[in-house]
């Protein structure tokens, strides 16, 4: 997700729109952040097993969690919140193992065209789990965005590896996790619910790390620094884009990366860039600029 895609804007997010050109650049922003996220990534944890290369980065990430202690006590959740918490916590931690996986694993351009599919796996499962209202313009453009799956995958006529499994299993995780923040968001500040969603993916992700722990270097946990601070400004460039100008303007930038993602792995790891995989990631893309247009209309209905 780059790193792992982010969530859905909450509407308070997206209530701006008299800034439509500081959101995009907001967002271009953002999509190089998560690139560079890759990009370190690709090239410093191919001798660290995923589970101790996710929870480096996210242990170094919780230094950034100190100027706003005071809020995360003053709303510290208690029994079944925290539950919650915790069990967004975990699947998130399990899908970035799967994605730390599959970054190693797989060119860079393929696993940034399959992060676009976290937003289709989360609209079905708001349509299971909270009994949204799948309408058929939503149906379509998820099968759409499944066809273009499939024409990154092309099974049948090409090996499909384990880091394409991994990312499978990496977008229904991270789609559960958004699905859980979805709900936790109404009650909790912006800031809690991330600030929250750092402790219990450290702690979700030490056992997996302790399991296959090895002594990393001193230029792996630096890069692993490095990767933290690019998440975290990444996050916080597109809570700026989300207040400058709505979802419907800058969700189609933030499909930049795709094209960034490309040229970073053509420029510095020889990956040639893969025509099916560029034709399948702008199905996604399209797919799902059709499912964040749609959301637009329909808050701006629901304003009305």
């Amino acid at each position: 997700m780059a790193e792992p895609a982010p969530p859905p804007a909450a509407p308070s997010a997206i209530a701006s729109e008299g800034r439509p050109l500081a959101g995009i650049a907001w967002m271009v922003a953002t999509g190089l952040c998560f690139i560079a996220v890759t990009g370190i990534v690709k090239y410093s944890a191919q001798d660290l097993p995923a589970a101790e290369a996710a929870f480096l980065r996210y242990v170094l990430g919780l230094v950034f969690l100190l100027p706003v202690l005071g809020a995360i006590r003053a709303d510290w959740p208690t029994g079944r919140e925290m539950g919650r918490f915790a069990a967004r916590g975990l699947a998130h931690a399990l899908a970035v193992i799967l994605w730390f996986h599959a970054m190693t694993r797989l060119p860079v351009a393929e696993v940034t065209a399959m992060n676009y599919l976290a937003p289709v796996y989360v609209t079905l499962g708001a349509a299971v789990f909270l009994r949204e209202r799948l309408a058929w313009r939503r149906l379509a453009a998820v099968a759409v965005a499944f066809a273009g799956m499939l024409v990154i995958l092309r099974p049948g006529f090409r090996v499909v590896e384990t880091g394409h499994l991994a990312m499978l299993g990496a977008g229904l995780l991270f789609g559960a996790s958004y699905l859980f923040a979805k709900s936790l968001s109404a009650r909790h500040s912006a800031g809690v619910v991330v600030a929250q969603l750092s402790i219990w993916v450290t702690l979700g992700l030490a056992p997996f790390a302790l399991a296959a722990w090895r002594t990393p270097t001193v230029a792996e946990v630096a890069w692993m620094g490095l990767v933290a601070c690019f998440a975290t400004l990444g996050h916080w460039t597109m809570t700026r884009a989300f207040a400058a100008a709505p979802v419907a303007v800058t969700q189609p930038v933030a499909f930049l990366q795709l094209v960034w993602a490309v040229l970073l792995g053509w420029a510095l790891f020889a990956e040639a860039p893969d025509g099916w995989v560029i034709a399948g990631g702008l199905v996604i893309v399209g797919a799902v600029s059709a499912l964040a247009w749609r959301e637009a209309v329909l808050r701006r209905t629901r304003a009305a």
